[in-house]
């Protein structure tokens, strides 16, 4: 999932100063946040949850520095693994890292379970706790690949044709390789069920969503609509699935997609969310709200969806974290961030969400992750 590009693409639409370093040395990193911090009237710069967030009983900072995303948590909600790309770190570009849930990295340096080779993107834990699916460029060359954000002045997502999907390890050593198809092969989750996994290929020719048995076998296209489908998610009961997707229409939108696909790129910035049984039958479109609408998940009962949208931005932020029912009704927004709200994941339990947020990053460009605890 090409998300931290849209981060990036965030920071350079703010094109503010980072002061994060003189935050860090007079903030305490470790300090938990309430709602009734925030309905005290305490300054936002103190406070990690914003009057308006009533979802939120307390919030944690668990990362300081760097572009901090996807954050997914292991079967028993012991474990959060996550991609970075904090130069502090000693990584160029994303890869992967893994904390217990409790832990705060606000001065130490998480253990990277990645091979430190390529890039990489969306790390998801698998059953045993022990292993996890992720994709990577590394055998396609060990140096980071180059990151295009901007293409004839319009902002666009590299689809890199080296990614793979890879098991591996929590010591990051790869027990097996799940795809060997040329070209895209990326953006796996796994049910909660614990025997599928959803992946992005590129395989037809289009970018489209497919499903295999957590060994590699049995895959099966799930979609077949021109157009970029991605960043799919299984419902708690494994029996649905809800992604992001671009739906190029008229004759113009169609040469555009495939142009830019031609060369290895999508424009992500007219995304809809879509829902479909997890064989891919009964798809029907989510939201029709314009703009980026992506980074979905489901809400712990089956019922509703969690997700980042900047439709109601004039210049293309903020994003901001909404949730809407499966039948496409009561959409409401869960956070009021000035800048950047997405990727929220809840814990199987239903009792925490984790999302990543510029909020208290200073003024800066970081992207941090923080644990909310949920409430209906």
């Amino acid at each position: 999932m090409k998300y931290l590009y849209s981060i990036l693409f965030l920071a350079l639409l703010t094109g503010c100063k980072s002061e994060n370093k003189k935050q860090k040395e007079t903030e305490n990193p470790t300090t938990t946040y309430s709602a009734e911090d925030a309905n005290s009237g305490a300054t936002n710069s103190k406070t990690l949850i914003y009057p308006e967030e009533k979802h939120f009983k307390s919030i944690k900072q668990i990362t300081f520095g760097g572009d901090n995303a996807e954050a997914y948590w292991s079967f028993d909600d012991k474990q959060l693994i996550f991609q970075s790309n904090y130069k502090e770190w000693g990584v160029n570009c994303d890869q992967m890292f893994l904390m217990h849930a409790e832990e705060v990295f606000y001065d130490k340096k998480p253990p990277m379970i990645s091979t430190g080779l390529g890039r990489t993107t969306c790390a998801y834990f698998l059953p045993d706790n022990k292993h996890f699916v992720y994709g990577s460029t590394h055998l396609g060359g060990e140096e980071c690949p180059p990151a295009p954000l901007r293409r004839e002045g319009k902002y666009v997502w590299p689809i890199y044709p080296s990614y793979d999907i890879f098991v591996a390890d929590l010591e990051g050593n790869i027990t097996k390789q799940l795809t060997t198809e040329p070209g895209y092969d990326a953006e796996a989750t796994v049910s909660p069920k614990g025997d599928k996994i959803v992946f992005t290929s590129m395989r037809t020719g289009d970018l489209e969503l497919f499903t295999m048995n957590i060994d590699g076998s049995d895959v099966k296209q799930i979609t077949y609509e021109l157009g970029y489908d991605g960043g799919a998610f299984f419902s708690p009961d494994g029996s649905k699935l809800i992604f992001r997707s671009s739906r190029p229409k008229t004759p113009e939108e169609i040469k555009e997609y495939k142009d830019l696909l031609a060369e290895g790129l999508v424009q992500p910035t007219q995304m809809e969310l879509y829902i479909c049984n997890a064989d891919g039958s009964d798809l029907r479109q989510l939201t029709n709200l314009g703009n980026a609408n992506w980074s979905p998940f489901f809400h712990p009962s089956g019922k509703k969806i969690l997700f980042s949208s900047n439709f109601e931005a004039e210049r293309g932020f903020p994003f901001n974290l909404y949730m809407i029912d499966i039948d496409g009704k009561n959409l409401k927004r869960i956070t009021h961030s000035e800048t950047f709200d997405a990727f929220p994941v809840f814990s199987n339990d239903g009792k925490k969400l984790v999302f990543s947020s510029n909020r208290n990053n200073g003024g800066g460009h970081d992207t941090n992750l923080f644990i909310a605890e949920w409430q209906d």
